[in-house]
């Protein structure tokens, strides 16, 4: 018996199904993103604007007076002991503007000055000493100078004490008041730091007819000072 082999062709008819994408199991982004040459620009903007900041505050500084070599207290202030800095500004300084150079040559230091050092019109004397002036340091006791209340420029009495071991004049009721005691008018150069008994040392500017006086009795510890009242009040 013969079998008989049955071949169907294939159907034509048949719409193929299209094939699907590939899931690589992601979600595309939906948000934006940003390109290299946007970031590029975006940080260009932000160093531009970073510099324009500098340069504004490069704008608030002004020129002042700095201490270039040491200058011992006392002594003359020279062209040469002062330069040019800049320096920004501050509320809490107030260094002396370039500006006023030539009117600060000549003054004297009222304290030691070190290179480097902002230069301030409290660190020198009022004025610079002339021919006719002398200046006499005078070392004083705690309760014999005002704690903490004497400055460069300040005017005080230099009042002349009795010597030790003597009696003052008798205030009485027979008497008509005890004299006013010797006084020596002074204006002060500088102030020393007090030790550790509270004495220091006052640079006084007088003139030379107080000159000896003054050293003499300084000398000998018969020197009290008082201060005067400041123009002003300040």
């Amino acid at each position: 018996m013969d079998s008989t082999q049955t071949s169907f062709a294939p159907r034509t008819d048949a719409s193929r199904q299209p094939d699907l994408p590939v899931s690589t199991g992601t979600k595309k982004r939906s948000g934006r993103t940003w390109s290299v040459p946007v970031l590029l620009a975006l940080i260009t903007l932000l160093g531009v604007l970073g510099g324009a900041v500098v340069v504004a505050r490069a704008g608030d500084r002004t020129d002042v007076l700095a201490v270039a070599r040491d200058v011992p207290v006392g002594q003359r202030v020279t062209a040469q002991d002062v330069r040019v800095v800049s320096f920004a500004d501050d509320p809490g300084l107030s260094p002396i503007p370039a500006a006023d150079r030539a009117s600060i040559v000549g003054r004297r230091a009222a304290v030691d000055l070190h290179p480097g050092d902002l230069l301030t019109r409290s660190q020198l004397s009022v004025r610079g000493l002339g021919d006719s002036e002398q200046v006499v340091g005078v070392e004083l006791k705690r309760g014999f100078v005002p704690r903490d209340e004497l400055r460069p420029g300040d005017k005080v009495a230099a009042v002349v004490l009795p010597a030790q071991g003597t009696d003052t004049p008798s205030t009485g009721s027979d008497s008509a008041g005890s004299a006013a005691p010797d006084t020596i008018e002074a204006t002060v150069q500088s102030v020393g730091t007090p030790d550790s008994t509270g004495a220091l040392v006052v640079n006084l500017v007088v003139a030379p007819a107080d000159g000896p006086l003054l050293a003499t009795k300084a000398a000998a510890k018969q020197i009290a000072l008082v201060r005067q009242p400041r123009q002003g009040g300040s």
